[in-house]
């Protein structure tokens, strides 16, 4: 499936910054297997003093802009032409949780995949009781880490509600699971939390998500927003598989990959620092359309 990818996202300050800084995950990039990116271009407005394009630890594309001269506000436009690959379709190798244990230690890797980086407490995820208690809840005995992956993932959707209102972006994991309200970064934390507790490593995936509109209906432009699952570490033999706990599937064709890590805090489309005073706002449209 070949996708046409627009996005937009803008921030206005209350006062001109001065020296601001900023680093944007927004470029899609070639995941062997997965999705191939023939055409890519991400333009900025106004135009920064100093632009960098490299790679961070997890291989994600990271673009450094560097602001010497005041600006009120910022524009970043990405336009980008995804072709997702049709996952193969493959048997389930994965062991049971007590034998996963075992491949865990014994992987000695300390690449990007690694499984070892995505074991413990990450800046946004950390061991919480709530959470532990309701992922053993699903491990029955005989289940492969697989099958455990998918039923805790279906389980989490259907005890979760989505609710934009509910959370915001520094929400913990332990506060949305509380509640029973978020959005796909808390069902995505939450989840990863979750699968750590019980010895699976996991991690976190941004991108774009297709969204389909009712039966009958024309798609909104612009009515596409960025999305988030997750990946979870099933063993030698199956390797990475990505699970969306918002839609309670596994990522396939509609699910279109930006960058991986351990959480949001290594994904995180747009962050930086400046410096500036009053209020700050800021808008996004995001717009996946199948060619």
């Amino acid at each position: 499936m070949r996708y046409e990818i627009r996005l937009t996202v803008g921030y206005d300050y209350g006062a001109p910054s001065e020296h601001a800084r900023t680093l944007v995950r927004l470029l899609p990039s070639d995941v062997p297997g997965k999705q191939i990116v023939p055409a890519r271009l991400l333009t900025i407005d106004p135009k920064p003093q100093e632009r960098h394009d490299t790679r961070d630890f997890f291989g994600n594309v990271m673009t450094v802009l560097v602001f010497h001269e005041p600006i009120d506000k910022i524009e970043l436009t990405l336009k980008a032409t995804v072709e997702r690959l049709h996952p193969a379709a493959g048997l389930d190798f994965s062991p049971d949780l007590q034998a996963l244990e075992q491949e865990v230690i014994a992987n000695r890797s300390l690449t990007a995949v690694a499984p070892a980086h995505y074991t413990g407490r990450s800046p946004r995820v950390a061991p919480d009781p709530s959470i532990t208690e309701f992922a053993k809840a699903q491990a029955d005995e005989g289940l492969s880490v697989m099958q455990f992956v998918e039923r805790f993932g279906k389980a989490l959707h259907e005890t979760m509600s989505f609710d934009p209102e509910a959370t915001d972006v520094t929400t913990p994991p332990a506060e949305a699971f509380a509640k029973r309200h978020g959005v796909c970064q808390d069902f995505s934390h939450i989840m990863i939390s979750g699968l750590r507790a019980l010895g699976i490593p996991a991690g976190y995936v941004s991108g774009f998500l297709r969204t389909l509109p009712p039966k009958g209906q024309p798609r909104l432009e612009g009515a596409d927003a960025m999305h988030a699952w997750v990946c979870a570490w099933c063993g030698v033999e199956t390797g990475w598989i990505e699970y969306d706990p918002t839609n309670a599937c596994f990522a396939g064709l509609d699910h279109i990959v930006v960058a991986y890590g351990r959480d949001y805090s290594d994904v995180a489309p747009v962050k930086g620092v400046l410096r500036s005073s009053g209020n700050q706002s800021s808008f996004h449209a995001v717009d996946v359309r199948p060619l």
